[in-house]
């Protein structure tokens, strides 16, 4: 497998792990010491201006997201990989909100995504 079809490999399985709310199969893709930054961790959490690090903090995050949006799904339009990084385009569902267009890159390095940063459209 080479390296990109490995980073869209990852990206499938982020898809499906976020999509079924499993937050322990979502944290094993990531490095211990990941960062994750996002445009709504900046508004709900103003403290950390949008930037997490490492997987408790990702994962308070995250289950505070599921907790409070059970419904939320995410639909992926397109990815792009190359050796380093997955661009991600997905569609953000949530019953009785509009749907939001979403881009996410996943930079991932030895197997691990080291880091992500959510763009909102």
């Amino acid at each position: 497998m080479t390296p990109q079809q490995y980073n869209n490999f990852i990206a499938a399985e982020w898809f499906d792990a976020f999509n079924e709310h499993d937050l322990e199969r979502l944290l094993s893709l990531y490095h211990d010491d990941a960062r994750h930054f996002s445009p709504k961790l900046k508004i709900r959490q103003p403290h950390t201006n949008g930037l997490v690090i490492g997987k408790t903090a990702l994962r308070a995050w995250w289950q505070d997201a599921f907790d409070r949006l059970p419904t939320l799904k995410y639909t992926p339009t397109s990815l792009t990989e190359n050796e380093h990084r997955v661009f991600m385009e997905y569609i953000r569902c949530v019953k009785d909100e509009p749907d939001m267009l979403v881009a996410e890159v996943l930079e991932i390095r030895n197997g691990a995504i080291i880091a992500s940063r959510v763009y909102h459209g």
